[in-house]
C-alpha cells in the first residue's frame, strides 16, 4: 500500500543516548539543562522538557559500544499507523526493522544512508491540550527548554542525505548554503533535520528551544557555573533567523545548541540557497573555532583549556 500523502511525519518526538552511567547522565542533564524524569526498571531513564511523555532516552553502553547518540525518533502524521507504514516501506524496498520504545509500544527503525538511526513512533495526543502555561505542576524546575527541537548531523554527502529523507519519508527542504549544508522541515518550524558536509558522518548537536533570549542568558549563566561554556555563540543565524548557542556535551559526543525565535515558514515556502558566507551562518560575523567540527579528544581538550585564539592561527 503506497502512501498518497509521501510526509509520514509530522513531529520529532525524542533522542535516545548511550551513555556510561545513567544515573550520572540523568543528574548531569538534570542539571545543566533543567530536563527532569525518572529511572526506570530496565535501567534506562525517561527525561522530559515540560510536560510531553519524554523527548530523551538514556541507554547504558554495553561495552564495546561507546557513548553516543543512539537514534533520533519522530512522530508519524496522525491515524497513521505502524503496520501501514512497515507496508509502505516494504514496497519502496526499505530495509527496517520493528522494535519497542518506552510509553509507546511497537515502533520502526530504519538506517539512513549514513547509517544514522530513525526511529519512527505512532502519533498520540497529548491528553491535556491546553498550553504548557496553564499546567499546574510540582517536578519542573526553574528553567528548561520549552521544548525539543531539531538534531544536526555532519556527512559527506549532503545531497544524498536530503534526497533520502524527502523521498522516503516525505521530509521537505527548506534552504541550503551553497552546495553541501541543507536545511529540512517536517512543520512550520525552519527546519527539524539538517546535514553539514565536512567529509565523514557523526552527530553533531541536538537542540532545545527556549522561550526567549532573556531565558538563554539564565541558560548560559548556569552552565558557567556547572564548568561549562560556550564554543559558539551567542550569535544570530542569518538562514533560520534564530538566535542560539553552542556548548560540548562532551561525555556523548556532540553539542547542545540552545535557541529562540526560529523563522516560522509561510505555507508556500519556497527553498532558497544561500551563499556560502559569513553572514549566512551569523550575521553578528563571528565564526566558529575549528574545533567545532571535530570530536577528537585534542579538540575537546582545546576548548576546554579555552585556546581557541591560539588554535584557530596555527
Amino acid at each position: 500500500m503506497m502512501l498518497d500523502d509521501k510526509q509520514l511525519c509530522v513531529n520529532v518526538h525524542h533522542t535516545a543516548v548511550w551513555v556510561l552511567d545513567v544515573a550520572e547522565a540523568f543528574h548531569r542533564y538534570e542539571m545543566l539543562l533543567g530536563l527532569h524524569g525518572e529511572m526506570q526498571p530496565d535501567g534506562t531513564a525517561l527525561m522530559r522538557c515540560m510536560h510531553e511523555d519524554y523527548c530523551l532516552v538514556l541507554m547504558p553502553t554495553a561495552e564495546e559500544q561507546k557513548p553516543y547518540l543512539r537514534y533520533v525518533a519522530y512522530e508519524l502524521r496522525s491515524g497513521l499507523s505502524i503496520a501501514e507504514v512497515a507496508e509502505h516501506l516494504s514496497e519502496m524496498g526499505m530495509e527496517f526493522e520493528k522494535m519497542t520504545v518506552p510509553l509507546r509500544g511497537e515502533a520502526i527503525q530504519l538506517s539512513d544512508p549514513d547509517g544514522n538511526l530513525v526511529v519512527l513512533v505512532e502519533r498520540v495526543r497529548p491528553a491535556d491540550p491546553r498550553p504548557a502555561v496553564m499546567h499546574e505542576t510540582k517536578t519542573l524546575r526553574g528553567f528548561h527548554p520549552r521544548r525539543l527541537g531539531h538534531v544536526n548531523y555532519l556527512t559527506a554527502d549532503a545531497p544524498r542525505q536530503a534526497e533520502w529523507y524527502t523521498r522516503v519519508l516525505g521530509f521537505r527542504i527548506t534552504d541550503w548554503i551553497g552546495e553541501g549544508a541543507v536545511w529540512l522541515h517536517i512543520d512550520p518550524r525552519h527546519h527539524v533535520l539538517a546535514f553539514l558536509d565536512k567529509g565523514y558522518p557523526h552527530i553533531h548537536h541536538v537542540a532545545y528551544e527556549l522561550v526567549d533570549w532573556g531565558e538563554m542568558r539564565t541558560v548560559l549563566d548556569h552552565i558557567a557555573k556547572h564548568g561549562r561554556f560556550t564554543t559558539w555563540g551567542p550569535l544570530r543565524h542569518g538562514m533560520a533567523q534564530n538566535l542560539a548557542t553552542y556548548w560540548r556535551m562532551w561525555e556523548e559526543e556532540h553539542f547542545i545548541e540552545i535557541y529562540c525565535d526560529m523563522q516560522v515558514l509561510d505555507a508556500d515556502h519556497i527553498p532558497v540557497t544561500h551563499p556560502d558566507n559569513p553572514y549566512a551562518s551569523n550575521t553578528w560575523g563571528v565564526l566558529p573555532p575549528r574545533s567545532y567540527f571535530r570530536f577528537d579528544e585534542e579538540a575537546v581538550q582545546i576548548e576546554r583549556e579555552s585556546e581557541y585564539s591560539y588554535y584557530t592561527q596555527k
